[in-house]
């Protein structure tokens, strides 16, 4: 049997863990179903990304198989790619537009939380209004999360450029009557935002419904709340949602 390369062999990691990764964000309740994928940069023109196949299940049952490699068009990237009846997602250009124009990010997350979309309808935005709860979750939230306010399928560039314009610099963007995508430098990171913006969402309506008000984190705490790293907000978070994820197996 010939060895596997080392190149071969970091290509099936990052499968597998995009797979992982899919079957994280349907377990957090973020990706019901078949909607939504998550992608990674490979080189400057390839991305492997969830696509859907022919036995299609769902994220939660996502496997390192149904992570693809094509390029920023869409086209398989290596013979047998797109084979077997494989399908690049209809909203490939939400990532591909973002890959083009962002070189800070190599991982795009797009997902479909309830509960980010409900809050959003309700005219509750992502705020600060927690502390140490969720600290890197108000960082983001204290820089502002901005929403794209049209409900509809990101399916070619002009939409994924007016997207991608909304969202400029930041980590995450609210898309109104759909859900959010999320940009990060790693599969993790851009998950974990996701999650942050799901919880801050769920908070918010929670307060609303019992009546009370959205108050901002005063700045005397704001400035009180550390960054822990990224050891400590991503590499610890991450096992703990492996961890998680074992339990519904």
């Amino acid at each position: 049997m010939t060895p596997e390369s080392p190149l071969l062999r970091a290509e099936n990691a990052a499968r597998e863990s995009i797979a992982i990764a899919c079957r994280v964000l349907a377990h957090r309740g973020l990706a019901d179903g078949i909607l939504g994928h998550i992608s990674l940069r490979i080189t400057d023109d390839t991305l492997l990304v969830r696509c859907r196949g022919p036995r299609e299940r769902g994220l939660a049952y996502t496997q390192a198989e149904d992570i693809r490699m094509v390029d920023l068009d869409g086209n398989p990237a290596a013979e047998g790619e797109l084979a077997g009846g494989y399908a690049v997602p209809n909203e490939l250009p939400l990532h591909t537009e973002l890959l083009r124009r962002r070189p800070d990010i190599r991982a795009v997350v797009h997902a479909h939380p309830p509960r980010v979309v409900a809050a959003d309808l309700a005219g509750l935005a992502v705020r600060p209004i927690v502390g140490a709860y969720d600290i890197p979750g108000t960082h983001l939230a204290a820089n502002g999360v901005p929403v794209y306010p049209r409900g509809v399928l990101i399916r070619n560039r002009r939409l994924a450029e007016e997207m991608a314009d909304v969202m400029g610099a930041k980590p995450v963007v609210v898309l109104r009557g759909h859900g959010l995508t999320s940009a990060a430098a790693t599969v993790e990171q851009a998950v974990l935002q996701a999650i942050s913006v799901d919880g801050l969402a769920g908070m918010a309506l929670q307060v609303a419904t019992a009546g009370g008000q959205l108050i901002d984190l005063p700045d005397a705490d704001m400035v009180e709340l550390p960054d822990l790293g990224g050891t400590f907000n991503t590499d610890t978070a991450w096992r703990h949602e492996l961890a998680r994820l074992g339990k519904h197996r």
